[in-house]
């Protein structure tokens, strides 16, 4: 995998403009991430001057970096029209990365220092139908299962576009295996079960699996 871009985002307050359409209500987001060129430092909970409006659900150790990978792209512009890197508010847009190839757990070393460990598949939001203004968007985006995931920062760095990911430690359930479980295999017990005491997997996701058992 190699990064082809890296996205941050101040967060900004967008105003209603009146239309009355269901997405024109102000909100605030830092959702519209700008391409960044050169070093960015990536601390714990992310990348510096990248902002996240609601701390309840966004940013946070377990989901300091939000990736995606581009080669869903020629997919999603059939739907989106043309776009570019942080266009489903990714903070790191790669190349390869999809998500029945990676797993929830696998280490990554970025660089001479940086060292991520993906937490748990992306879990779309209300926002990404807002941003594009098509109201189903975020099903659209779990029906695909083309979710993207989250980094955990193990060690800090200078991380940069065009650097290279080299995989330090394979897990074992992927990203999609995940999502799977989460969205379509809903009654899947021993599945919930093996997820749930799965140690990469963030507390966030393992509780949702442990709740969902105990129903």
């Amino acid at each position: 995998m190699k990064i082809k871009s890296l996205q941050v985002s101040e967060i900004k307050t967008i105003a209603s403009t009146g239309s009355g359409e269901w997405w024109d209500k102000e909100w605030t987001t830092g959702f519209y991430k700008v391409k960044v060129e050169g070093a960015v430092w990536l601390g714990y909970e992310g990348f510096s001057d990248d902002g996240q409006a609601d701390r309840r659900n966004h940013g946070g150790s377990d989901k300091a970096v939000c990736v995606y990978s581009a080669e869903h792209d020629n997919y999603w512009r059939q739907h989106l029209g043309e776009f570019e890197g942080g266009a489903f508010g990714e903070n790191l847009t790669l190349s390869g990365g999809v998500e029945k190839e990676v797993c929830v757990g696998d280490i990554y070393r970025i660089g001479k220092d940086a060292l991520v460990q993906i937490s748990q598949p992306r879990q779309p939001c209300w926002k990404l139908s807002r941003r594009w203004k098509i109201k189903d968007l975020t099903k659209r985006v779990e029906v695909s299962a083309y979710t993207g995931f989250y980094f955990r920062v193990l060690n800090c760095g200078y991380v940069e576009a065009g650097q290279e990911l080299e995989l330090v430690e394979r897990g074992q359930y992927s990203v999609d295996f995940c999502n799977q479980i989460k969205y379509k295999d809903k009654n899947n017990r021993k599945a919930l079960d093996d997820l749930s005491k799965y140690a990469p997997l963030s507390a966030n996701w393992k509780d949702g699996f442990v709740s969902r058992l105990r129903s």
